[in-house]
């Protein structure tokens, strides 16, 4: 059955990851309707890393030109006056607020963030943020006129993600939409932007698998982390293509009617909330 329920989750975090409708907050739910037990911080953690990877596996000529530049910038003025130089160092600052958050409250994010209270609110929340990002961003900027200051505000806020419900994407691309960049290169960033932090959580809580923060221990953790790794690819596809032509109107209704509903199951006590939302 261990083996069932990631394999289960394993698919759901491959399908939610990129969407902009919070893979954790759907981690913490779909089990919760099911029936079973919070797979835990560990396991969540854990299994994003199928998911990154498909990232990398994606994007490796981008990441390849990005890593490469920036070291090459470390010891040549010349390639320091090239774009990869910039956008490797706006990647590792961006990436620096959701890691120092995410270290300072690990306590809060592995237990009361984890409260379905919280996380219906969030998505309805986010939902909302993410809906006027919408309506009343430009969306004229490319992915090459990204600042410095741009890249601190987007990192900003991914690192709201640290709260289940948020969605490092959907905070992100939001973010990237007030700012008035396009769509797909608003989402292509948050691709980018979301590997270091989210390999290294998924790395640092590997110590966790065997432990009380994991539902299922190594085998079925592993599992999950490959389903999610196969189904993140062919949903990263699908999600460039689509934003290329269509609107995030779609996400914006589900995430708020999705939490609409969790706090209704909740409020009529079909379902339990989980761990104390108390600090």
């Amino acid at each position: 059955m261990d083996v069932l329920r990631s394999v289960v989750l394993g698919l759901v975090q491959g399908l939610t990851e990129f969407l902009p409708i919070s893979s954790s907050a759907h981690l913490a739910i779909v089990p919760r309707f099911l029936g079973w037990d919070d797979p835990g911080a560990a396991y969540t953690a854990v299994v994003q890393i199928g998911t990154e990877l498909a990232v990398v596996l994606y994007f490796w000529k981008d990441i390849w030109r990005i890593g490469t530049g920036w070291l090459r910038g470390l010891v040549s003025s010349d390639a320091r006056a090239l774009p990869e130089w910039r956008m490797g160092w706006f990647v590792i600052v961006g990436s620096m607020p959701i890691v120092l958050l995410g270290l300072a409250l690990e306590s809060l994010i592995d237990r009361q963030f984890r409260n379905l209270w919280v996380i219906a609110t969030m998505l309805i929340v986010l939902g909302i943020v993410l809906g006027v990002a919408e309506r009343v961003g430009r969306r004229t900027r490319p992915i090459e006129q990204l600042t410095w200051t741009h890249a601190v505000a987007l990192g900003l806020a991914q690192a709201a993600a640290v709260v289940p419900g948020v969605s490092r994407s959907g905070a992100t691309i939001s973010m990237g939409l007030l700012l008035g960049y396009e769509r797909a290169a608003a989402t292509r960033f948050a691709f980018l932007l979301a590997i270091p932090a989210v390999v290294g959580a998924g790395l640092y809580k590997l110590k966790d698998v065997p432990g009380g923060e994991n539902a299922y221990g190594w085998g079925p953790t592993l599992i999950g982390t490959v389903v999610s790794f196969v189904v993140g690819l062919a949903v990263i596809h699908w999600l460039l293509q689509y934003v290329s032509k269509h609107s995030y109107a779609p996400f914006v209704v589900y995430r708020i009617a999705l939490g609409t509903l969790v706090l209704a199951l909740l409020a009529f006590g079909v379902i339990g909330a989980g761990v104390s939302a108390s600090v």
